[in-house]
């Protein structure tokens, strides 16, 4: 499996592992070694507790260097009137009559909370390529659709403002 990242996902991944490595790592080690010496390991809550943060953090090391290893490094070349990466796009919503507004990211920054979506979302997929005034179909699964307009594009840039996922 290959995960499609900007330069900028890529770049982000390995700043918060150097810091996972360089700078959080030891000092959880430390926490786990000072927390052990409380005594009797099966009655530790600090020593589980420490445990379970070190474990933490080496799962999401292994998954950092997994993603970047996997990666497949994408650009934005979408025309100045089409939805391309980091757009952010005001659609129609036929069926709810009302309006919303997205910005289409990769899937390791999306935040639907903060109106980040994924380009491999179902609503990302139908988006890309179109253009103001297009109607398309929103197929959330083989027995769900919904219609949906254009419009409005605003043209972006990846900024790097948008975070990482945590897990």
């Amino acid at each position: 499996m290959h995960n499609e990242l900007t330069k900028t996902d890529i770049q982000k991944m390995r700043e918060e592992l150097d810091y996972r490595r360089i700078t959080l790592r030891p000092q959880l080690l430390e926490e786990v070694k000072v927390a052990r010496g409380f005594g009797d390991l099966s009655e530790n809550f600090e020593y589980k507790a420490a445990k379970q943060e070190k474990n933490k953090n080496e799962s999401r090391i292994r998954y950092l260097e997994n993603m970047i290893k996997t990666a497949v490094v994408i650009e934005d070349h979408s025309a100045a009137d089409t939805v391309g990466l980091y757009d952010k796009v005001t659609i129609w919503l036929e069926e709810d009559e009302e309006e919303e507004t997205w910005q289409v990211v990769t899937t390791v920054r999306q935040d639907v909370s903060h109106g980040l979506i994924s380009k491999e979302s179902p609503m990302g997929c139908a988006l890309m390529g179109r253009r103001v005034g297009d109607r398309f179909l929103v197929q959330v699964n083989k027995d769900f659709g919904y219609w949906a307009v254009v419009r409005a594009i605003e043209k972006g840039r990846d900024d790097g403002s948008a975070e990482l996922n945590r897990f």
